[in-house]
């Protein structure tokens, strides 16, 4: 036997992670689409433009990145098996940068949406695009971080995307809305931003953005609550801390002029310790309270200032991304 018919050390390992990213490849593909879509510009112009898109029901619904579909309510979508079909936006998130389309063909290949929580640093990865229409991109790699944050803005709204995912898997051009998949084949994430030189960022599929997904699907739109606050995390002050029995709050640093804060009486410098009971020790702790369901009554929101605990009734107010 000669040096190179001698079996090499990495051989199973090789052979075990194309098998994996192979597998993932044949079962995804079919669900993700090329979109074009036809976008509006200043002054009465258009633009072209291109990206991904995941079918996720047999009945046409499917899912991309809202910057992908901004400026349009329709476009086409083709397939790599070389058929096309026209959609329509039936709604678009800025702020999770998520949107989902109806797709006019039925008996579509849906992909199975997975859970990203269980996702590790260092697990295997692979993202599936569809930028050329009928030849498919896919790329494979591990997660290199997790519990990143994407700040995303819509006209004077602001958000942060929680547990982003950044991996290692290249982004072509024209796979922002493709699918992020684990090993098993169930996409874990949306492809939606190049986070530099070999890394990309993926919007995660956890109970957040199901919920983002299934109201846009629902009502074509997602309502949030607000206040009229922004600030950060910040050390609570000892007697504070011994209080609530944490080491953390957040700090109000600005309250919005005209806003449900400033009329029931908050003051840059109150730390929020709580809201309805429930501990908030940083912006995402607040954050997560901001949704629809949060419209129907008042919030209890329990603060520190000077040197003891104020609480103050505000009833939030729905926000307006645009």
């Amino acid at each position: 036997m000669s040096f190179l018919d001698e079996p090499r050390p990495d051989d199973e390992a090789l052979d075990a992670y194309s098998q994996v990213v192979t597998t993932v490849a044949e079962r995804l593909t079919p669900s993700v689409a090329s979109l074009r879509v036809v976008q509006r510009a200043g002054r009465g112009g258009v633009v072209q433009g291109a990206g991904s898109g995941v079918v996720i029901s047999s009945d046409g619904f499917a899912i991309t990145s809202a910057h992908v579909v901004a400026g349009t309510s329709r476009g086409s979508a083709a397939f790599v098996d070389g058929h096309e079909e026209r959609f329509e936006v039936v709604g678009r998130d800025e702020l999770s940068d998520l949107a989902v389309l109806r797709l006019d063909g039925r008996d579509l290949h849906p992909a199975d949406l997975g859970d990203a929580s269980w996702l590790r640093v260092g697990q295997l990865v692979v993202a599936i695009g569809n930028p050329l229409g009928f030849s498919g991109s896919v790329t494979a790699g591990v997660v290199s971080a997790l519990g990143r944050a994407l700040p995303l803005s819509s006209g004077r709204a602001t958000r942060l995307v929680e547990n982003v995912i950044q991996t290692d898997a290249a982004l072509n051009p024209g796979n922002s809305g493709g699918a992020l998949a684990d090993g098993r084949g169930t996409v874990v994430g949306i492809n939606t931003a190049v986070a530099g030189i070999g890394l990309g960022l993926a919007v995660p599929i956890d109970d957040a953005t199901r919920k983002i997904i299934s109201a846009l699907m629902r009502d074509g739109r997602v309502r949030r609550a607000y206040i009229g606050v922004t600030g950060g995390s910040r050390p609570l002050p000892p007697r504070a801390a011994a209080a609530v029995g944490r080491s953390m709050g957040v700090e109000v640093m600005e309250v919005v002029a005209d806003s449900p804060a400033a009329r029931t009486g908050f003051l840059p410098g109150d730390i929020i310790l709580e809201v309805d009971a429930i501990p908030i020790q940083d912006v995402a702790d607040l954050q997560r309270l901001m949704v629809g369901e949060a419209l129907g009554g008042p919030m209890r929101v329990l603060v520190w200032r000077g040197a003891d605990t104020r609480m103050i009734v505000v009833q939030p107010a729905e926000l307006e991304a645009a």
